[in-house]
């Protein structure tokens, strides 16, 4: 068991990887497995193969997801991380709630850039039932998570955005409702800065070098013009057409240098309330913001199961 502390407290992973009940929903990834310096099972996360091995175990062993793979040089999500986000979300919800997760179809949210790997839905309706809408830019990475659908008949809606603007316009439709949006938006603001972030996360793994971006990753996935400011000013920016029609706008936030910058956008943006929500995973700390332009006496209870 290979201890990843501070993790949510719902979180299957908080006390590490069970490599025993892995393997034995997922036999092939015992050759990836090997013991640490101090007896520790565990795999080479310098190994693409390995990880994406461990994401299959996961997520078969614990979501419910018998098929899952993504095309070569997609980003290949951590799990752990992924499903605190969902956790968190899912406590925003509570607090209009009566402090009652809400669970099951009735409640909708809308994945922005959800990817090849279509992580996020997957693990949202794993473990809380919730309808989920998938959007990205990307015709092969939408092409890949229509196959992860097929493979495991999953009903999770699916959209491409046509205008790489816009991240709202164009996929809220004048019908649409959600209760929550989530997104991992692309924080570098130049392939530059993306390939020198990936040096330094090879070198803290012991390699000096390496031509892939991420440990995987397109351009779309890693950088956008402005990085994730940019990125998360213009969502906010056009969250306000859409105010009526969503409970919850999140996005997170990988600097925190970049969240004092974020808040006064928000101010400017006159939201009705916003918060920033800490994630602690081992020894990182990530974050996401979150803002309503719905006044919390107006917000109610919700009528999912």
């Amino acid at each position: 068991m290979a201890s990843t502390p501070k993790l949510h407290p719902r979180n299957r992973h908080k006390d590490g990887y069970d490599f025993v009940h892995l393997v034995a929903h997922l036999p092939e990834l015992e050759a990836f497995t090997t013991r640490n310096p101090v007896g520790v099972t565990t795999i080479n996360f310098r190994d693409p193969a390995a990880v994406r091995a461990l994401n299959r175990a996961l997520l078969k062993a614990y979501y419910q997801v018998d098929f899952w793979d993504i095309p070569a040089d997609y980003l290949c999500p951590p799990i752990p991380g992924r499903v605190d986000y969902i956790h968190y979300l899912a406590d925003l919800l509570a607090a209009d709630n009566n402090q009652k997760i809400p669970r099951g179809r009735g409640v909708r949210a809308l994945d922005i850039g959800t990817g090849a790997s279509l992580v996020y839905p997957l693990l949202g309706q794993s473990e809380y039932g919730w309808d989920f809408t998938g959007v990205d830019i990307d015709p092969d990475a939408i092409k890949s998570a229509q196959q992860i659908c097929a493979r495991n008949k999953l009903k999770i809606a699916l959209r491409q955005q046509s205008t790489p603007k816009d991240i709202f316009r164009g996929v809220i439709k004048p019908h649409d409702a959600f209760h929550i949006t989530l997104c991992n938006p692309p924080f570098h603001a130049s392939m530059e800065k993306a390939s020198k972030g990936t040096q330094r996360k090879w070198s803290n793994l012991g390699e000096g070098r390496s031509s892939d971006l991420n440990f995987g990753g397109q351009s779309g996935e890693l950088w956008c013009a402005g990085g994730e400011i940019k990125f998360i000013a213009t969502m906010v920016e056009q969250s306000k057409e859409f105010a009526e029609q969503c409970l919850w706008f999140t996005s997170l936030v990988s600097k925190k240098d970049n969240v004092q910058t974020l808040s006064r956008i928000l101010k400017k943006a006159k939201v009705a309330e916003y918060r920033v929500v800490e994630m602690a995973q081992g020894q990182k700390t990530s974050r996401f913001i979150a803002w309503t332009y719905i006044r919390a006496s107006q917000r109610g209870v919700f009528t999912a199961d």
